[in-house]
């Protein structure tokens, strides 16, 4: 299904090592329980590799959509309308503005695994949040994405 310029979905899963360190997780779980029997071993290597999957899975099934006139990141729903000219950030400028050149008041959906990222101005006057911070590992297609939303609102 191709998309229009005006949309974009896109999530932020976490890398392959991590689930990896889920299997590490859950072998160092059932090792701390060899003293107390096969039963016990087993259940911590089941237990401590499902809780930290669900962990990593949590953590790595951020999205970020532009829909409806909207862009959606994580949990925020923000209004194009509400949003100005969208910057696309390399991973050096990425993380300047995760780092030294963060606000405080602004929203940052960061993952710091994604190298890139896209920050936009917020140009409502009435919100006290400067601008939206979004790693994306499609910077291009998100910046695009939000300026079609822009001009179709």
């Amino acid at each position: 299904m191709q998309l229009s310029p005006a949309h974009h979905d896109e999530r932020l899963t976490a890398p392959r090592a991590w689930w990896g360190i889920t299997v590490l997780m859950g072998l160092a779980c059932a090792l701390m329980l060899v003293p107390l029997g096969t039963a016990a071993v087993l259940a911590g290597l089941v237990g401590g590799t499902a809780l930290t999957g669900l962990l990593v899975s949590s953590y790595g099934s951020a999205r970020v959509r532009v829909v409806n006139g909207s862009l959606a990141a994580g949990d925020a729903r923000i209004p194009v309308s509400a949003l100005g000219e969208p910057e696309i950030l390399d991973a050096e400028q990425a993380r300047a503005w995760r780092t030294y050149k963060a606000d405080t008041r602004a929203f940052m959906l960061m993952r710091s695994y994604v190298p890139t990222a896209v920050r936009v101005e917020v140009t409502d006057p009435s919100d006290p949040t400067p601008y939206v911070y979004v790693s994306t590992r499609e910077p291009e297609a998100l910046a695009t994405a939000i300026r079609s939303a822009r001009t179709t609102a």
